[in-house]
């Protein structure tokens, strides 16, 4: 009853990944946070090889790394324009 309401399960690892990102967007550190960004997508990639998630949380991990992706498009350093410019 009420499955829909369940959460999947938090995977340490990939918690603790989403956690650094999140701290270094809300401080401006954009290239860190996009280094984090590329550490989650290959911790959730071996653990998906490595069976170790579940179904719904393959698709709960995938679905937060597809939104921090449409999140960080353009989120750097390197594509900011100087003011005085």
């Amino acid at each position: 009853m009420f499955e829909f309401l369940k959460k999947p399960k938090k995977n340490r690892d990939l918690e603790a990944l989403m956690e650094r990102i999140d701290s270094n967007m809300a401080n401006n550190y954009k290239d860190a946070a996009q280094e984090y960004l590329k550490e989650f997508e290959v911790k959730l990639s071996q653990l998906v090889e490595a069976g170790q998630l579940k179904e719904d949380q393959k698709k709960h991990y995938e679905d937060l790394l597809d939104t921090y992706r449409i999140r960080m498009k353009g989120f750097t350093h390197k594509d900011q324009k100087p003011y005085w410019t």
